[in-house]
């Protein structure tokens, strides 16, 4: 293989775009609160540049959180092979590509309105502190889901100029989903983890881990509802949304063997139920 051709290959792992299930976990709740910021029709220029963007500050998330566990990913079954830790990349190059893919997210926001570029300063603290936050305590998905969601106040924010109470609920949401889905992630490195003292929410919760995350869809599937109702809806929002809580029953007996086969399949599964609810909204809005 050619030099360029390896580092090609080096830098979509570094920034995941060789593994796009997680743009999608990140896509679905923007356009969640496109949806709704937009009254079922969002203004297809803001549709554009929050795609664009989405992408641009979930690869440059992944760039962060490989240089942050640099020393780390080597010890874990799952990271051993990402390229910082194998030496494919180096914290220099790492940290090159975290400020070009900011920059880039930086010009895309600047052509909307004053309030979304003020809340995207925001976006760029929590992506950068988010990888770090293992090292301090045992929730860095609540830390990781005010990350992936923080592009919901900003798609209001971008239709509008401000920040309705619909947009909190919303974002509230997004921590909840995200909090049951990176916990099956987290359950799958739980052993590792455990080995070299990085903390996270499986460890937290410990036997009582899919209890916790069925809680955690619980919880999002009533604000979700909530969000329905305030925004009035249609009944074929509701129904969808019942057709994503029996995907969330399906996700959670795919991580049933806990081992790490099944919980990153369980948390790849997640993707279904984004879609599901974004499917539950258009329905809605029709």
């Amino acid at each position: 293989m050619s030099l360029i051709a390896e580092k090609t290959r080096a830098y979509l792992a570094l920034t995941r775009l060789d593994r796009p299930v997680g743009i999608f976990l990140l896509l679905w709740p923007t356009y969640w609160a496109l949806w709704v910021a937009g009254s079922g029709r969002p203004d297809p220029f803001i549709f554009l540049i929050f795609t664009l963007g989405v992408i641009a500050m979930r690869s440059a998330g992944c760039a962060i959180n490989d240089y942050a566990d640099r020393h780390v990913d080597g010890h874990v079954t799952r990271t051993r092979d990402r390229p910082l830790a194998t030496g494919r990349i180096s914290s220099r190059e790492a940290l090159g590509v975290f400020a070009a893919l900011v920059g880039v997210a930086f010009v895309l926001v600047l052509q909307l309105n004053a309030t979304t570029i003020a809340l995207s300063v925001v976006a760029v603290i929590l992506a950068a502190t988010y990888p770090f936050g293992k090292r301090f305590h045992h929730l860095p998905q609540v830390h990781l889901g005010l990350a992936f969601g923080w592009a919901i106040p900003m798609a209001f924010a971008a239709h509008s100029g401000t920040v309705p109470p619909v947009a909190w609920l919303l974002l509230l949401a997004n921590i909840g989903w995200t909090l049951a889905y990176d916990t099956l992630y987290a359950m799958a490195d739980r052993p590792d983890d455990l080995k070299i003292g990085v903390k996270s929410s499986a460890i937290l919760f410990g036997r009582f881990d899919l209890v916790a995350v069925s809680l955690a869809y619980v919880w999002t599937l009533a604000l979700l509802v909530a969000v329905g109702w305030m925004v009035e809806l249609a009944m074929g929002y509701f129904l969808g949304l019942g057709v994503a809580a029996i995907s969330a029953v399906w996700i959670l007996r795919t991580a049933a063997p806990r081992d790490l086969g099944s919980c990153v399949l369980a948390f790849r599964r997640n993707n279904v139920f984004g879609a599901l609810v974004m499917l539950a909204l258009i329905t809605g809005f029709l």
